[in-house]
């Protein structure tokens, strides 16, 4: 398989699961402002999920610009990470229905941390069939900020299960906002 087979089956799948993300929001009990306030948890989770995928698509983006090869292990590790990406719309759908219920933050962040994790050893296939300094580059600046990514959605995790019910979706916004996209920008 072609690395450009492989980016657009994974643009595709993405794609989808962007879509399905929109479909899954509750409509307003009353088409009115007040309808529409009631529903802001349902539209932070999506927004939340919405542009934490797209920010992923962005990094996939930027290290499909750059691969020359491809070996069936990258093609396995993009499987698995888009089979919990596939999840996604799944878990934003529990967090709009019971924002601030803990069970279904820890199994928004359980599914945030799988999906980062699989994704880390997509970029290492992709980085050992293609040695370039580029790719060298690339991971030494994802690896100053990544490892506060993830302490920031386990302290978020843990806060979940223990003492703070939305603390996910709160360490989630703050990687997002404050490590994901700015280094993005950076780039």
């Amino acid at each position: 398989m072609g690395q450009e087979r492989l980016s657009a089956f994974i643009d595709a799948v993405i794609a989808i699961i962007m879509t399905i993300l929109v479909l899954e929001l509750d409509k307003p009990k009353t088409l009115d402002w007040q309808g529409l306030w009631e529903l802001r948890e349902n539209f932070f989770a999506y927004a939340l999920s919405f542009f934490w995928l797209g920010a992923m698509w962005v990094n996939l983006h930027a290290y499909s610009h750059r691969t020359e090869k491809i070996t069936q292990k990258t093609v396995w590790a993009a499987m698995v990470m888009l089979f919990f990406a596939s999840l996604f719309p799944y878990a934003t759908n529990l967090i709009a229905m019971d924002f601030y219920n803990a069970t279904v933050q820890v199994f928004y962040g359980i599914i945030v941390l799988l999906i980062t994790a699989a994704t880390l050893v997509f970029y290492r296939t992709v980085s050992e069939v293609n040695p370039s300094e580029e790719f060298r580059q690339m991971s030494e600046k994802r690896s100053r900020w990544i490892k506060w990514d993830i302490l920031f959605k386990i302290i978020g995790l843990i806060c979940s299960l223990t003492i703070f019910p939305i603390g996910t979706s709160l360490a989630v916004f703050i990687t997002l906002c404050g490590l994901v996209i700015p280094n993005q920008f950076r780039n």
